[in-house]
């Protein structure tokens, strides 16, 4: 299990910072997976754990680092998921654990709207800087990404006076009561817990790969829906993933987001980049936004800004964030200091080890892999991404590029065949048919290396099942 402090004197954050918490980099599969402690473990919880709180692997994590997470059997993996990309900077990164140690020693929770602290502040003015546009900003923090998509959406609202809100296909914005009603796919995130929430529609989006569109053409489709069927006028914000996560990882087209901001500017529309997945270095820029050349009005943030502890914010224009009454925004744990302890040493680990380029690296040496199983395997249509945040759609065999159907069985074939052989993998899509990646920046090229092995073996033996079941049928 994980190291203990009995010291009781208070630990100094250089002391954390130099101990080395390591987890050999590798990958290592001692039992059957899962394990027969993951087994016992499982068991328990299925006796007090809801069914609806499910797992994509029954394996129970003991130890995390970089990017590696080992179970309770010993069994080590390569995580290339980062708990949803959460840990983007790694697993217990040692400077972030050194912060939230000696911020905890201080205080833990006064509460920001009662007695503030300067860590808040702090977090909001580097917010500020590596928030896309140069204008002056402020923040609000609260505690998870649906939360601050609720609060973007409740800062439009309150600021325009205008009622609706527009999402695009394939979003998905969490599984709150209102986001819920944001999300493109009802299941399992809405099935059965309706009503929903009033007032949000659904615009096409830009999906190059089956649309075909310039993003010109597909601004064009998107701000002709918004016209039409809400109206301008009745518009408060459009929220926007820059790269969608579980839609897929969508990439736009050029040129779709700034066409978009322009005619939500020009029509006094709020315009929200849902940058929970997408931003804090993971697609080598700060904010996925800037490869589009996007300026938002404002940004939300969560997932990996505070490297694995719950923190997330509503960072934009000035006038905007101003609009709410003293008191309207907020919450009991929202910007909680050891959290903004932890963020604030995240935005120093992104500047000190050149996080931007590793998520390049990472990125350059995912596309040369997956490029390599393209040209061997046709049921790969298209690989897609930018940094550490990269994907491949899987399509029919033999049908390339052609009717790009969707091929659900592979996906769930390859994802359990990887995590029995030691590799975490995510999947993703509106009709699950994406492998996505997203992995921490701690990810070695030989890592990389290793997991796509196993991925090739995983597609290879999928097609040897397809062929033996065809032979067998044709007896």
């Amino acid at each position: 299990m994980t190291d203990t402090l009995t010291d009781s004197a208070p630990i100094a954050a250089a002391d954390i910072a130099s101990t080395q918490y390591v987890v050999t980099q590798e990958r290592k599969i001692r039992t059957a997976i899962p394990g027969p402690i993951s087994a016992a473990l499982h068991e328990r919880r299925r006796a007090v754990v809801s069914d609806g709180v499910s797992s994509m692997l029954p394996v129970y994590i003991a130890k995390a680092n970089g990017a590696i997470v080992v179970d309770v059997d010993g069994n080590q993996f390569i995580d290339l998921g980062a708990g949803i990309g959460v840990t983007t900077i790694g697993h217990t990164e040692a400077s972030v654990v050194a912060a939230a140690v000696e911020q905890s020693q201080d205080f833990i929770h006064t509460l920001f709207t009662v007695t503030p602290y300067e860590e808040y502040v702090r977090v909001a003015e580097l917010l500020a800087e590596h928030t896309p546009g140069d204008f002056a900003k402020k923040s609000v923090l609260i505690n998870s990404g649906a939360e601050a998509v609720e609060n973007g959406v409740k800062i439009a609202r309150k600021y325009t006076g205008r009622r609706a809100v527009a999402v695009l296909d394939h979003a998905y914005h969490g599984r709150t009561v209102l986001t819920m009603a944001m999300n493109y796919k009802a299941m399992p995130y809405a099935t059965g817990y309706g009503p929903l929430a009033s007032d949000v529609y659904h615009a096409p989006s830009s999906y190059p790969y089956h649309d075909g569109l310039t993003g010109a053409e597909a601004a064009v489709r998107t701000i002709t829906y918004l016209d039409k069927v809400i109206g301008a006028s009745d518009l408060a914000c459009l929220v926007v993933e820059p790269i969608q996560g579980e839609g897929g990882f969508m990439v736009p087209a050029d040129g779709y987001l700034p066409a978009l901001q322009k005619w939500c500017t020009a029509n006094g529309v709020v315009m929200i980049a849902d940058e929970i997945q997408s931003g804090m270095a993971r697609s080598g820029k700060y904010f996925a936004s800037e490869h589009f050349g996007w300026i938002p009005d404002l940004v939300l943030t969560a997932k990996g800004i505070a490297g694995g502890f719950p923190l997330a914010a509503v960072t934009g224009r000035a006038e905007i964030m101003d609009a709410s009454q003293p008191g309207g925004l907020g919450g009991t744990f929202g910007g909680n200091p050891v959290s903004c302890a932890a963020a604030i040493a995240v935005f120093d680990a992104i500047e000190a080890n050149n996080l931007l380029g590793e998520a390049v690296r990472i990125g350059k040496s995912l596309t040369t892999g997956l490029t390599a199983l393209k040209n061997k395997y046709d049921i790969i249509g298209e690989i897609r991404g930018h940094g550490a945040m990269m994907a491949i759609e899987l399509v029919q065999p033999g049908t390339g590029d052609t009717t790009k159907t969707p091929n659900a069985a592979a996906v769930s074939a390859i994802s359990t065949y990887a995590g029995q052989h030691g590799v975490l993998l995510l999947t993703a899509g509106t009709y699950g048919n994406v492998l996505r990646f997203l992995p921490s920046l701690a990810l070695s090229d030989s890592l990389i290396i290793d997991a796509l092995s196993v991925i090739d073996d995983a597609i290879a033996a999928h097609a040897a099942a397809l062929t033996a079941a065809l032979t067998a049928s044709s007896h």
